[in-house]
Order: C-alpha cells, then sequence, then structure tokens
C-alpha cells in the first residue's frame, strides 16, 4: 500500500479566459431589452397552453 499513483491528486487549476465586453449605444441598449422582453413575453404566454409535463424551463 504504499505505492503512490496519480489517481487521487487534484487536477491543475485552468487559466482563466478573457471576457469580451461590449459597449452598446443607449438605443441599442434599450432595444435588445425590448427584444429579450418580447421574447420573454411570447415564451411565458405560449407555456401557458402546454400540458404541464411538456413544460420547458
Amino acid at each position: 500500500m504504499t505505492e503512490t499513483n496519480d489517481r487521487f491528486k487534484k487536477a491543475p487549476r485552468r487559466a482563466k479566459t478573457p471576457v469580451k465586453r461590449v459597449a452598446l449605444s443607449a438605443e441599442a441598449r434599450q432595444a435588445y431589452e425590448d427584444l429579450v422582453r418580447t421574447r420573454d413575453e411570447r415564451d411565458r404566454t405560449y407555456g401557458q397552453h402546454l400540458p404541464t409535463d411538456n413544460k420547458g424551463k
């Protein structure tokens, strides 16, 4: 039982990937928020009419 193997050693940490940031104008940000809001409303109203066992998220 004095054998050492690499099976239970900690995995080395992965380097963090750089994060991409995008600067939007106020109009583009508002348009994106509207798009997300309408999509959310559409998904919610569509989900109302589905049977409870088939509902998505």
